[in-house]
């Protein structure tokens, strides 16, 4: 079971806004630039991101239900800060994978608890 909304609701008012400081440096870390699928509106999401092969994948904590991955999905990509960099992301797709095989083990165990069985896969552009 994803992590519950009101914490979600939390993090974006508190933690997300200290955890921007640093995020788009950090390794393992990035900042999520994306635009409102209704207000058009661009957000900008700090989250853990994990690199593979041609792209990143994301763990969805929060299920895949959130905003920032619904207005992903619809504008068919984002960018990522990430690194001192920006990369576009395009070709978005959700897969459930209770294994959680895309990520490195600590963090595969750590979801396992959780229940977070929910990523998200972006290809790099």
């Amino acid at each position: 079971m994803p992590l519950p909304r009101g914490l979600a609701r939390f993090n974006r008012v508190v933690t997300n806004r200290i955890a921007s400081a640093g995020a788009g440096r950090l390794p393992g870390f990035g900042i999520l630039v994306h635009r409102g699928r209704k207000s058009g509106r661009t957000y900008r999401t700090p989250l853990n991101v994990f690199r593979i092969k041609g792209g990143y994948v994301i763990a969805l904590t929060y299920g895949p239900d959130t905003d920032w991955v619904r207005n992903v999905l619809a504008e068919g990509g984002c960018e990522l800060e990430t690194r001192g960099r920006t990369v576009r992301l395009v070709r978005p797709r959700l897969v459930h994978d209770e294994s959680r095989g895309a990520l490195p083990q600590p963090v595969r165990a750590f979801l396992g608890v959780l229940s977070v069985n929910d990523l998200l896969y972006l290809a790099e552009e």
